[in-house]
């Protein structure tokens, strides 16, 4: 892994074919369940996003990033109050908002880690990719390049008994200019998902996945639409996740809180650290993961600020 800086270098977990954990912690005990815990997602900054959408100039804009730097250093601020530290906060995808190979990228990714350089060093930093990382329709040199930003485009870790599965959805919505690299993450995904079911006692105690675009916003038969992925292609993946046990998927790209949950597998669409489309908030969501599922909740991030996770979230670690 191509770490972007110390924070993510903290990083010591289950990485693609290599088995790493925590610092401090050996590789066993990521591999076994010692009892609930909890992590952040968030999703999109996207650096640059909020003066485009004023602008309406999405396709040109992204000059002006100032009020998403300081929505990252406030989500940041609030995460390291949190009493116990979340285990990991994983960024599902559009980090910043200028395509690859446009004027203002290097700035925004530069801003950007800035910003989440304050994360405290306990709570390991996970990076998706998503469209605005490496592109519409991702090429080789564009995965290449978010890879040596920010680290794998896919790979694996354990934690507290969980196994989880970062994907680069962007692989599963357009790889015309990149097949190889979409046949390589497939073969991959079909091993992780196979061993995983066919683990004994030694297996996960849940299946958590991570990427950008979701399977769907609201039901599993919706119409395909830029903000989910094509209709085979998500009946494909959630057929495949159901039969591995995957016990929810968590993305972001939607702007705006969504999802569902249908036969046992939990699609979770959280809103955005920067620029909202809807009526939510800038905000991220708090995960909790117990012996018996994953119970998950939105905070905006001036209720993570000033109160914390909620009391009923908080009890579930206690039990």
């Amino acid at each position: 892994m191509t770490a972007p800086n110390a924070m993510v270098e903290s990083l010591d977990m289950f990485h693609r074919a290599k088995q790493r954990t925590f610092s401090g912690l050996t590789r066993d005990a990521e591999h076994r369940w010692t009892g609930p815990f909890y992590f952040i997602q968030a999703a999109d900054p996207q650096l640059g996003l909020m003066k485009a959408w004023k602008d309406d100039n999405c396709d040109g804009g992204g000059d002006e990033w100032t009020e998403e730097v300081e929505l990252t250093k406030q989500a940041v601020e609030a995460v390291n109050r949190l009493r116990p530290r979340p285990r990991f906060m994983v960024l599902c995808g559009d980090l910043v908002h200028s395509m690859p190979g446009t004027e203002f990228k290097e700035g925004q990714e530069r801003d950007l880690k800035e910003a989440l350089k304050g994360t405290d060093p306990s709570i390991p930093l996970i990076f998706v990719s998503g469209n605005h990382d490496i592109g519409n329709t991702p090429t080789p040199s564009s995965v290449e390049n978010f890879c040596k930003t920010w680290g794998d485009d896919y790979f694996s870790f354990w934690v507290g008994g969980v196994l989880c599965l970062v994907l680069n959805s962007q692989l599963f919505f357009d790889a015309s200019a990149c097949p190889q690299l979409k046949e390589a993450q497939e073969t991959w995904l079909e091993d992780q998902l196979s061993t995983a079911a066919s683990s004994s006692s030694a297996g996960p105690k849940h299946i958590l996945v991570f990427q950008h675009i979701p399977l769907y916003l609201k039901r599993p038969d919706e119409e395909n639409d830029y903000f989910n992925l094509q209709k085979e292609v998500r009946q494909k993946l959630l057929d495949r996740f159901r039969k591995a046990g995957v016990k929810a998927v968590f993305s972001g790209h939607y702007h705006r809180n969504a999802g569902g949950c249908h036969d046992g597998l939990d699609m979770v669409v959280s809103s955005a650290i920067g620029c909202q489309l809807g009526e939510d908030t800038h905000g991220v969501r708090v995960v909790v993961v117990t012996a018996d599922g994953v119970v998950h909740r939105y905070h905006s991030l001036e209720q993570l600020s000033t109160a914390g996770m909620d009391e009923d979230l908080r009890a579930l670690l206690e039990a």
